[in-house]
């Protein structure tokens, strides 16, 4: 039997070969083996080009003959090994008859979208309503939910478990960080004369210590307000900087006064900018930067090995908020100079004359202490089925000094309704999105966005070249009647087209033409959400408000009083509409960025943006004769045409075709990522973006900077900065402009 078996198998296992010898015919030509295998495909054994396809053998009569007897042996022999290995049953055995299972095919899942885009955004503004919204918002609105605390954790809890019942595959990033907290052993304090004040807000991550100065108004902070504090000869080397909150962040106040080397400064709501009590107390953070200070450039993981060094943006000065009601008792008896009426120095603070002093001392005393807490992200995902590994990430923050309704409650009620609308549309409508969705649910957001950094910090080699864009949902509703957005060049024309699409709530016109006349686009500011997505970690990223009428800002962030009577107040008691707005808004942009073959990305935005800033710089040049521009020019055209070609491939492109795509848009995602300085450590300068970042490497430092020695470095970083992203946009090696 073991005779018959391996003769059998030595039959089935038989190669065929056609002999084409490598040895040079008599013709000269060289010749190749090439093997048949069993299933007909032709190998190449040596040689040979992969192109190389013989034409089929011809086979004689008698090799035919040859074949059907072979094939008749193994029918026979086939019929006799069945026979003998199915022996007949027992008579005395009983029988049980076992009822063949039928295979069912199961139908193969369309990939293709079977919705078009009018069909999809119909089905998702009909799940967005403000019915849901009425009922989210009410399940997320906490009077208390601070960063790290048992509230904080219930929430992310709750976020997780909406996550889990959608399937979304849900998990948390956990991260181990320093806060800092008022030390309510030791309150902070204020003496000025005979008044001692012990305020009960505070900002976070200020400087420890007693410091004793003369006390100098000083309007916002700004650098112009300080120029025109020194221009009447008030000195500010030594002084107690009183400033109004607004214009900039408390980060960039604390910043000002101490590069004019002011000792401390003190920060109060002026009721020309905020309309509430002056007995109002404020929070904040004065971190010039984003994520835990204390491990730049790390990630707070647990064991992680910590930078000894904390971050450059932690302030040296203490720094602290005062009410209206002690920054009055101040101003009333500072003394000085009268400030210039032309300068915008006087608010509304009655019976004071907003003198600039610099006559008499002030102390101010900060006893703040930094604690330890665990925070926890919360993830989920919806995969796309193209290109799953590829992905737009909507995030909220869930923590708030107080209430926090419209800072944290709002968008985190968008976040969870927009994975709702998306989770239904995917399972029971037929919508396939090409790309993943992620949705972020962030801690200590407060603090400078220190959750969302700490896992960018953590993630990066995964996240930059796959996340394409950051949508932030944070503070989507301040109020009714106006709109601004803050954006990377790349999402203007998508955020355009969706205002084209999306209503106004409470009109029937569209958000494009309520909007028309008025301005929508601002600066990304430092401590706007999405600017660590941005001049970080280079992920093209958007924020935007509805707000009040021309575009103010809502004036209760930061406060006990950002909770929902006062939101009601400022949306006039359509808070719950306006929320379903913004949850359509922002789900449009994601779900039209997964949606396309082709990423709604527009390179060519980005040419004027960068033409702006390159421009600034040529007053600079004229000034600093030593220094020419000229490649840095070069490199701004090397850019452009970089762009120009991928503008015109879109356009020869077949937007079917599903690899041309990929290739396109590969060559799209390098162009924000590739704007950040390889030249810097993200240790010392975070914020390495060339246009948008913080620091001597962008474009807005060389317009300022008048050492030669530093301008000739700073342009020639740039320079090339700007030219790999041109060469990054170009693809393929061989494609890249080496005009330059």
């Amino acid at each position: 039997m073991d005779r018959i078996r391996s003769a059998f198998n030595g039959m089935l296992n038989t190669e065929r070969y056609s002999r084409f010898t490598l040895q040079p015919a008599e013709t000269g030509e060289p010749q190749a083996d090439v093997k048949l295998s069993d299933d007909n495909v032709i190998e190449l054994e040596a040689g040979g080009s992969p192109s190389f396809r013989p034409a089929p053998l011809h086979q004689s009569r008698r090799g035919t003959v040859c074949l059907a007897l072979g094939a008749l042996t193994i029918f026979l022999i086939g019929i006799f090994f069945g026979y003998i290995s199915h022996p007949k049953p027992q008579e005395n055995c009983e029988t049980e008859f076992v009822t063949p299972v039928p295979v069912v095919q199961e139908p193969l899942v369309q990939l293709e979208q079977t919705l078009d885009w009018k069909n999809i955004t119909k089905l998702l503004t009909e799940k967005l309503t403000s019915k849901a919204f009425e009922k989210t918002l009410s399940d997320f609105n906490l009077p208390s939910r601070s960063a790290g605390s048992a509230e904080d954790m219930k929430l992310g809890n709750q976020v997780f478990d909406e996550f889990k019942q959608l399937k979304m595959s849900p998990w948390t990033d956990i991260h181990y960080v320093q806060l800092q907290m008022p030390n309510s052993q030791r309150p902070n304090r204020v003496q000025f004369g005979s008044d001692v004040f012990k305020p009960q807000g505070y900002l976070a991550y200020s400087a420890s210590g007693s410091v004793e100065g003369k006390l100098v108004y000083g309007n916002y902070g700004r650098p112009e307000d300080l120029d025109a504090v020194q221009k009447e000869n008030v000195e500010l080397t030594g002084s107690v900087l009183l400033l109004r909150a607004g214009k900039i962040s408390f980060a960039e106040q604390v910043d000002h006064a101490a590069s004019r080397g002011a000792s401390a400064v003190l920060i109060y709501p002026d009721p020309q900018d905020f309309k509430y009590q002056n007995d109002t107390v404020l929070y904040g953070h004065v971190h010039l930067g984003s994520g835990d200070p204390y491990t730049p450039g790390f990630p707070s993981f647990n064991h992680t090995q910590f930078s000894p060094i904390p971050s450059s943006g932690l302030p040296k000065i203490p720094a602290q908020t005062i009410t209206g009601n002690m920054a009055s008792a101040l101003l009333q008896k500072i003394g000085g100079p009268e400030s210039n009426a032309n300068t915008g120095f006087k608010g509304k603070l009655t019976s004071v004359s907003y003198n600039l002093g610099g006559e008499k001392n002030v102390t101010v005393e900060v006893n703040n202490t930094l604690v330890n807490r665990e925070i926890h992200n919360v993830f989920g995902v919806i995969r796309g089925f193209d290109d799953p590994d590829r992905y737009v990430v909507l995030g909220a923050q869930r923590d708030a000094w107080g209430a926090g309704y419209a800072r944290a409650t709002v968008g985190t009620s968008v976040l969870v309704e927009l994975a709702k609308a998306v989770h239904q549309m995917v399972t029971k409508d037929g919508f396939r999105p090409r790309r993943s969705l992620v949705f972020a649910s962030w801690s200590a957001g407060e603090y400078g966005s220190v959750g969302a950094t700490e896992w960018l910090e953590g993630y990066m080699a995964s996240i930059d070249k796959r996340a394409f864009t950051y949508i932030s949902l944070d503070g989507v509703v301040m109020g009714c009647g106006g709109f601004k957005a803050s954006a990377s060049p790349l999402l203007y024309s998508l955020l355009e087209n969706t205002m084209k699409e999306v209503k106004f709530p409470l009109e029937a016109v569209t958000l494009y033409d309520k909007m028309k006349n008025t301005k929508v686009l601002t600066p990304m500011s430092s401590d706007d959400p999405a600017y660590p997505f941005l001049a970080f970690s280079g992920i093209p990223s958007i924020s935007f408000h509805f707000t009040s009428p021309n575009a103010e800002d809502y004036p209760y962030y930061g406060t006990n009083l950002d909770d929902m009577d006062h939101l009601d107040n400022q949306a006039n008691q359509h808070t719950s509409k306006i929320t379903a707005a913004a949850a359509q808004f922002a789900g449009q942009m994601a779900l039209r960025l997964v949606h396309d073959h082709l990423l709604s990305l527009d390179v060519s935005r980005y040419k004027s943006a960068l033409s702006k800033a390159v421009y600034l710089t040529k007053n600079q040049f004229s000034k600093v004769k030593d220094v020419s521009p000229t490649w840095l020019y070069k490199a701004r055209g090397s850019f452009q045409r970089a762009a120009d070609s991928i503008t015109d491939a879109i356009s020869n492109t077949d937007l079917n075709d599903k690899e041309a795509c990929r290739i396109l848009n590969g060559r799209i995602m390098t162009t924000e990522h590739s704007l950040l300085s390889p030249y810097l450590s993200p240790i010392n300068t975070p914020f390495r973006h060339l246009l948008f970042g913080r620091g001597p490497h962008t474009l807005a430092s060389i317009a300022t900077t008048t050492d030669v020695k530093q301008l000739h470095t700073q342009v020639a970083l740039a320079t090339w900065t700007l030219q790999g992203c041109a060469n990054a946009m170009q693809g393929d090696i061989w494609d890249i402009d080496n005009t330059f």
